[in-house]
């Protein structure tokens, strides 16, 4: 039924939850999963100085090997992982990314990251939801994660 599974991450700890769901997939299937992470520079576009952007770039996009990195590392011997960071909007690249020729299904967290990300509760999932060719599954965040980190922001806030 499937073959090629799109799990787009954000690097967050309560968002491998929806990383574990399609592996089980992947293996009921004999599926690929196809990794996505989406770096969204355009919040950064503002700024001044061009060596500045280019410092945030880097960065931005060492995240993004590092989250594609760390579903690689998670997955199960028998499952085949592809991996890609690209730029733009997360829900646009995402549904791009959805296309029926190039992948079957999209699982995604219901939302992502905690502290102050989480004010925008889950509006990336909810647009690729509406927006995307392919099923998409969508799985709820572990609530355990979620409470931990938005605690950590809050000591830090404080």
């Amino acid at each position: 039924m499937y073959d090629r599974i799109l799990v787009p991450t954000d690097g967050s700890r309560e968002g491998e939850r929806a990383i574990e769901y399609a592996f089980d997939l992947a293996r009921t299937h004999d599926a690929t999963i196809r990794t996505l992470y989406v770096v969204n520079a355009t919040g950064y576009s503002g700024l001044p100085m061009e060596t500045a952007l280019e410092g945030i770039n880097d960065a931005l996009h060492g995240k993004g090997r590092a989250a594609v990195g760390r579903v690689e590392e998670l997955a199960p011997d028998d499952v085949t992982v592809e991996s890609q960071v690209r730029e733009g909007a997360p829900s646009r690249v995402i549904v791009d990314e959805a296309d029926p020729d190039e992948c079957d299904l999209v699982v995604m967290g219901t939302h992502g990251r905690g502290g102050i990300d989480r004010l925008l509760l889950g509006s990336v999932t909810e647009r690729v939801v509406r927006d995307a060719p392919v099923p998409v599954l969508t799985v709820q965040v572990d609530p355990e994660a979620v409470d931990e980190e938005s605690a950590q922001y809050r000591l830090a806030a404080e």
